[in-house]
Formats: C-alpha cells, sequence, structure tokens
C-alpha cells in the first residue's frame, strides 16, 4: 500500500519528539525518553498518536532519528572488538596523533579509554604507497591470523591495513576468511578509503564496536514497526533505509542533530535567507551550526574522544541545556552544566523527585515558564519546588533567590555564546552577518541574549520550534555520500573516470532502496590541500582544474586568514547521490490576530509582561518585547529591546528594536 502518512521521530535525552505529516495541519507531540530501550518511547508516541492502523497497513513511513550510536559511544559500551592492522602497526590508535590536552603539563595521565585493552591481530601482508603489494597474503598467514582473531571471541571484526584505499585486494580476501567464520567485519576501504592510517582506523573501529548495538536496536524497532518502512537520518543530513544503516553505524553518531539542520536548510530556502547560526537548545545538550547556503560538512568531528573522519554536519556541541545541573563548588563559585538532570528525576519543575536547580527551573524562578505553560504539551509545571530548590541554592552563595535565577541564566548564556563563535568568529565569519536560528524546547527562552552577546540584529524562531529537529526528518533527503582518496598522478580524464564510478555506486544504493532513477542529483567535491598539509578543505568540482585551485586559495584564506605559495594537491573525490522527499505540503497559516491572553508581572522586569498563545497568532502581527510567546512544544522570550513579526508560514521574524 502507498504511504500516506510521514512521522519525523527525534530521540533526545529528556524527550522523544514527533511530527507527523499528511492529514492537513502538522501534528506534534512529545514523551519522555526510555534510554535503555529508546524503540519503547517511539512506540509509545505512535499509539498516543493513534497511528497504529496505519503503521500496520504500510501507510506510515517513519524517519528516524536516533542517539543509540552516540551514547554507546560516549558510554564506552560498545561490543567486544578485535582489530586487524599490518604487523609493526598493532599500537596505531592507542599511539593516536599526540594531541594533549593539556598542553603545559609535562607528565599528563591519560584517561581511561576502551583502546587500552583493544586486542589487536597484525598481518605480515603488504602494500606500498602506491598500492602495489609488497609481500603477499598466503593462505598459511591467512588461517593463521583467522584462528588468532577467533581465540578472542569476539562480537566484531576491524579491518585496517595501509594503503588499502588504494587496493582493497588484501582486506577483501580476510573479510570473505572471517565472514565465513561467522563474524561480522567493518573494512576500512569500504568505510573510509583515504589516506591518515589513524583516522581510517579510527573510523573503522567505531564502525566495528558501534555496529552490533545499532543493529540489534534498529532491529527490535524494525520488527515493532513492521511493515511501515523505516528510515534512519545519517550524520552528513541524508536518510538511507534502515537495513543498511547498521552496517554503517559510524555514520550514525550525529544522526539526531542533522534532523535540525535538515530543517534549517529548508527553512533559509523558505525565507531566502541562506546565512543561518542555528542554535539547537535541548534538554541535555545544545547544538550550534553555521549554515551559509547549504550544510556545511567536516572531516574533523570529534564524539567525545574520539576523532571521526566520515562525513558529518559540521556541528559544536556542548552540555548546556534545560536540564543541565547548576551547582556550587569547593570555592564557593556557580557552575552550569555539563552534568543534566535528564528525564528521570528531570529538573525540580518537573515534579518528578527532582531536587537540584537546573536551567529550567532558573526560567520557572523568573516567570519566563508560566504555571500554565505545559512543558512538551502535558507535563505540568511544579513552581514550588523549583524556587525550593533555587532557595537552597541561593543560600549556598548567600544571594536571593531571584538574584540566584539570573546568575544560573547568565552562566549558561555564556557557555552557549562561546559555543556560537567558536563556528563563527573562529572560523573567520561575522555573527553580525547572520540571523540567528533558533529551535529546540528551550531555544526560545536565551535566543534574544545570545543574539545580544553576539551583536546580532536578527533571529528567527521557527514554528513548532520545539520539534524542528522531527521536522526536518521527514523532509531530509535519501542520501550516500561516497569517497575514494586520489593517487597522486591523476589527472582530469582519471578523476572523470572516477566520478562517474562514483556516481553510478550511488545510482545502485539508492535504486535499491526504492528511489526512481529519475529522482537521483549528485553533486561533486574535491578535497585540496597545500603540499605537505594534512588537513583538507572541500571544494565543489568543476571542470576546469585551474578553477578549482582558485577556489581552494579563496577557501584557505577565508579559513585560515592567509595563503601559500605552495603546491596545491587534489587528495579525495566526494561525490554525494540524493533523492529530495515529497511530503504533503503544509496548509497557510489562517488569517487571523491573536490577542494577548494577559498580562503577567515578572521578577526584574520593570513593566508588565504580555503573554500570547503563538497558536492564535496570524500573519502580518507584530510584537514588542517585554513579552512571552507560550505554545505547546516551547516558549519563546521576547526580551525588552526586540520585536518579532509573523510571517505567512507562522515563523517569528525577530528584530533588534533601532535605539
Amino acid at each position: 500500500m502507498s504511504v500516506s502518512y510521514w512521522l519525523g521521530v527525534d530521540t533526545g535525552g529528556t524527550f522523544t519528539d514527533f511530527v507527523l505529516l499528511g492529514d492537513g495541519e502538522p501534528r506534534i507531540h512529545k514523551v519522555l525518553s526510555t534510554p535503555s530501550a529508546p524503540e519503547q518511547a517511539i512506540l509509545q508516541g505512535i499509539g498516543e498518536l493513534g497511528l497504529g492502523d496505519a503503521m500496520s497497513a504500510g501507510q506510515l513511513a517513519i524517519i528516524h532519528g536516533t542517539t543509540v550510536a552516540t551514547n554507546a559511544a560516549l558510554e564506552g559500551k560498545g561490543a567486544n572488538t578485535v582489530l586487524i592492522t599490518n604487523q609493526g602497526l598493532e599500537d596505531i590508535l592507542r599511539i593516536g596523533r599526540q594531541n594533549r590536552a593539556e598542553l603545559y603539563n609535562l607528565t599528563p595521565t591519560p584517561p581511561p579509554s576502551v583502546l587500552d585493552t583493544l586486542p589487536v591481530a597484525g598481518t605480515p601482508c603488504r602494500l606500498d604507497a602506491q598500492g602495489k603489494e609488497v609481500t603477499p597474503l598466503n593462505d598459511a598467514d591467512l588461517s593463521k591470523l583467522v584462528e588468532e582473531v577467533l581465540a578472542h571471541q569476539p562480537q566484531s571484526v576491524a579491518l585496517c591495513l595501509l594503503f588499502s584505499y588504494l587496493n582493497p585486494a588484501h582486506e577483501q580476501r580476510i573479510r570473505q576468511a572471517l565472514e565465513a567464520a561467522g563474524l561480522p567485519v567493518s573494512a576500512s576501504h569500504a568505510i573510509l578509503p583515504t589516506r591518515g592510517e589513524y583516522e581510517r582506523g579510527m573510523a573503522t573501529w567505531l564502525n566495528a564496536w558501534l555496529a552490533p548495538k545499532v543493529a540489534n536496536y534498529l532491529q527490535r524497532l524494525q520488527q515493532a514497526t513492521t511493515p511501515a518502512p523505516l528510515a534512519i537520518m545519517q550524520s552528513h543530513g541524508g536518510t538511507i533505509a534502515s537495513e543498511q544503516a547498521a552496517d554503517l553505524a559510524v555514520n550514525l553518531l550525529l544522526s539526531g542533530p542533522a534532523g535540525g539542520l535538515a530543517a534549517a536548510k529548508r527553512l533559509g530556502e523558505q525565507l531566502q535567507q541562506p546565512q543561518l547560526m542555528t542554535f539547537d537548545m535541548g534538554g541535555t545538550s545544545t547544538d550550534v551550526a553555521l549554515l551559509d547556503g547549504d550544510l556545511r560538512l567536516t572531516q574533523q568531528g570529534h564524539i567525545g574522544p574520539y576523532p571521526v573522519a566520515v562525513p558529518m554536519v559540521d556541528m559544536h556541541t556542548i552540555g548546556a541545556g534545560g536540564g543541565s545541573l547548576a551547582y556550587v563548588d569547593d570555592a564557593g563559585l556557580l557552575h552550569v552544566g555539563p552534568h543534566s538532570a535528564g528525564a528521570d528525576p528531570g529538573p525540580a519543575c518537573y515534579g518528578r523527585g527532582g531536587d537540584r536547580v537546573t536551567v529550567t527551573d532558573a526560567n520557572v524562578v523568573l516567570g519566563r515558564l508560566q504555571p500554565d505553560f505545559a512543558l512538551g504539551g502535558t507535563l505540568s509545571l511544579d513552581v514550588a519546588a523549583a524556587k525550593n530548590a533555587m532557595q537552597q541554592l541561593a543560600t549556598q552563595l548567600g544571594l536571593g533567590m531571584e538574584e540566584t535565577a539570573e546568575g544560573v541564566l547568565a552562566l549558561a548564556n555564556e557557555h552557549m555564546t562561546q559555543a556560537l563563535r567558536v563556528i563563527s568568529i573562529q572560523k573567520g565569519f561575522d555573527p553580525a552577518d547572520f540571523a540567528l536560528l533558533s529551535f529546540g524546547g528551550a531555544g526560545g527562552l536565551h535566543v534574544c541574549a545570545l543574539a545580544d552577546n553576539l551583536g546580532m540584529r536578527r533571529a528567527i524562531v521557527p514554528r513548532r520550534a520545539g520539534v524542528l529537529s522531527a521536522e526536518g526528518l521527514v523532509y531530509a533527503p535519501r542520501k550516500r555520500e561516497h569517497l575514494q582518496a586520489l593517487p597522486e598522478d591523476s589527472d582530469d580524464k582519471a578523476l572523470q573516470s572516477l566520478i562517474a564510478t562514483l556516481q553510478l555506486q550511488g545510482d545502485e544504493e539508492l535504486i535499491h532502496e526504492g528511489v526512481p532513477e529519475r529522482d537521483i542529483q549528485h553533486r561533486v567535491f574535491v578535497d585540496m590541500c597545500y603540499q605537505g598539509q594534512s588537513s583538507v578543505l572541500q571544494i565543489p568540482w568543476q571542470n576546469d582544474a585551474a578553477v578549482r585551485e582558485k577556489q581552494f586559495h579563496a577557501a584557505h584564506e577565508q579559513r585560515f586568514g592567509h595563503r601559500l605559495a605552495l603546491p596545491v594537491q587534489q587528495v579525495n573525490i566526494r561525490v554525494q547521490s540524493l533523492a529530495t522527499t515529497s511530503p504533503p505540503r503544509q496548509p497557510p497559516l489562517p488569517a487571523r490576530t491573536g490577542k494577548a491572553t494577559r498580562h503577567a508581572q515578572l521578577p526584574g522586569v520593570n513593566q508588565p509582561v504580555t503573554v500570547y498563545d503563538r497558536e492564535a497568532l496570524g500573519t502580518g502581527q507584530t510584537l514588542h518585547g517585554p513579552a512571552l510567546i507560550s505554545e505547546a512544544v516551547g516558549t519563546t522570550w521576547l526580551a525588552q529591546g526586540w520585536q518579532a513579526s509573523v510571517d505567512q508560514y507562522g515563523h517569528l521574524l525577530l528584530e533588534r528594536s533601532p535605539t
């Protein structure tokens, strides 16, 4: 049966968000996450939305942003994995790049790592830097290697040999032997076929380490939702069928946050505002990113202590969210985050037994979250519990309760401001040239303060901002990213041939998932660097080599502030193959003018604050701060000196009032 409904499901640390398209006005829903078994919250939400029959009939398409891979990596709870590499390189992942967290500590103590006890097997076969065989892989060595690996009783195997990205023959033969022995294998030539044995090895190990847990979760979810088609968001901003997602677990490390950026890109196109700084504040963390017409990808991402060189959205994450805990250290100084109250017990104002102050509690104490504002649409606020917790913290500091709440918010805002500086000023961009796009359940409460901190005069709080990441999942394209390292002597004819091969590979994989060939588009990029550099910049493909080189010089100057009189190298070819989905168009915003529901007197505000119901606002309506704009999945604090207009789509366009 054909699909009639599209459901975006974003699993967060506190809430699991749902956005349903296909039946007139989009429907939104939130339930508390179930971290030990994320599929339980998903099935609960599907049931509460009344979608059981549509799911059973195969009329419901589910697009999911998952945190299973991310949480497993951060918590060190991957599978028992064996790494296979060349003899003599068994310690490559433990040695790393020798980057030091404490630059001036002469005797640093490295934190404990799962890599410390990683079982490693070495093979004597070897390729040279051109991919030519130096030492062959004979049958005896292969049999011995398989026996050694099996002795560790692994759940998964990571296979990374020198220069396999130029010649995968040895890796392919070893993989076939291990798979015949019943072991799942991640091979580096398939995961990340590019130079950099450490980064390639780390990506391959992460994939092998995480794949069993991801596969187990996706299998449970797929069994529970069959026959509904299930797609998973990948870190580079495109979706993949769940059947294939488990084999590419390393590509799911930013699965959830990438949904928000997919929505941001679509919103920028809709508003003709391509330059956006995104600010996604949830219950546990805040994600920030910069869009300059398109999603910016990086091959230098990190998840916890692990570098991740596979393509992923260029995003900076900090432990600051609505659930971030405030505390006083031994020196009597106030801190906020990175630890979170999570979903259970959550902030004190949840009324679930939490007794420690969070950022959300500070907003409650200052009246920016009113007693009648239901968090997530259903969760009632316990104002008394929030005030009791804040009073205890205030007593420790020797301050008043409201003064303490303002301090908590000021610290949280400063943490998030610093994160926004990292992805803008530190990369050569002026925040004043961008609009600040705020989403996530807690983002609207802080957007004006952050814009003021950065000297930004424009901000956007989209409609359904509290579940925008879930909505972005629905609109994200089905996508593949294929990468291939280039031999040093590659000419343009060889590059064109390689591009055609990678495009064909993308076509085949998407067609296998049911995408019509006519709907597939390709984007081509080349990774370039100066001779001798290890880091690369991604440049859009041009047929003229001189034009590519000119674009690289300009990109290097913007990113690093200078260009060098050195030869330029082409390192990798990247091909994006994608097909944009077409869920139903949303109905226009009804003509109406929303009146204020009441006026409230808030602590620290020298005039009455107007309170609005966002669902009642109409196109062209203008609001002036100070004001509170509430909706089912979020609240916007329109600070004094700011005004907001409602556009035709229902988005709030904020501007700093002229002084």
